[in-house]
């Protein structure tokens, strides 16, 4: 009894490459190397960081100095210190590409990635997984 037939092999090889491609397009479509931070405290913008200045250092907002950033010289950020119970926000890691989200919901505080320069209603608003 065979477990595959050839045309399941060629099915799935054709959702591999539409996949690849897609993947493709997207990357060099939102792929962008100018990206900026923005930083929400109950849905009110509450800063804007731009990744790639070259500025390294930890930061806090003004609304919940008990939140802590981390932006490094890769262009990278990062929650680092939070007094919420959970640390849910400090586990989401290093965030870096556009669409890229990190939340400390205890808080009130939102971190997203956002493109550096005009924003349009096709750029992303978020992206679930790497």
């Amino acid at each position: 009894m065979k477990f595959f037939k050839k045309s399941d092999i060629l099915i799935a090889a054709v959702l591999l490459i539409v996949s690849l491609g897609v993947y493709l397009v997207y990357d060099s479509i939102y792929g962008q190397s100018e990206t900026r931070a923005e930083i929400y405290y109950y849905s009110e913008l509450a800063k804007t960081v731009e990744l790639n200045s070259g500025e390294t250092g930890n930061f806090s907002i003004s609304q919940e100095p008990d939140v802590v950033f981390h932006i490094s010289d890769d262009g990278t950020i990062a929650f680092v210190e939070s007094d919420c119970p959970d640390k849910v926000c400090i586990k989401t890691g290093a965030l870096d590409s556009v669409g890229q989200y990190a939340a400390c919901l205890p808080n009130g505080v939102v971190l997203k990635i956002v493109p550096a320069g005009e924003r349009n209603v096709e750029d992303p608003d978020i992206v679930v997984g790497r």
